[in-house]
């Protein structure tokens, strides 16, 4: 009897076509990303010191930790903030969940 890989699909916003990825129990979605060559903003370096990984999650977000009053505040700052914005260095996938998440269009500046 096999069981249920977590995974977590990636809809980008610029136009390329989803992305079906395994997550390993633990993981942020963050990182799941940036292992498998999604750009995702993360000035802060995930720790959950700006806004700039935000993502909406579509479904299965019943399965990610309870959103802090931190995490919450920086949602605030988020450009387009919806009722299902996350952070996404702070969505820690569980064993046996499904994610959809949606990168919304980002803003990378130049150096």
């Amino acid at each position: 009897m096999s069981v249920p890989a977590t995974t977590i699909t990636f809809q980008l916003s610029n136009g390329q076509p989803a992305q079906t990825h395994v997550a390993a129990p633990g993981e942020s979605v963050l990182d799941v990303a940036l292992n498998n060559g999604i750009q995702l903003q993360h000035n802060c370096g995930g720790v959950c010191g700006c806004s700039t990984c935000h993502i909406y999650v579509n479904s299965g977000g019943e399965h990610l930790p309870e959103i802090s009053d931190k995490e919450e505040d920086f949602i605030d700052r988020a450009e387009n903030p919806r009722i299902n914005s996350r952070l996404a260095c702070q969505c820690i996938v569980a064993a046996n969940t499904q994610l959809v998440v949606t990168i919304p269009p980002q803003h990378f500046l130049g150096h």
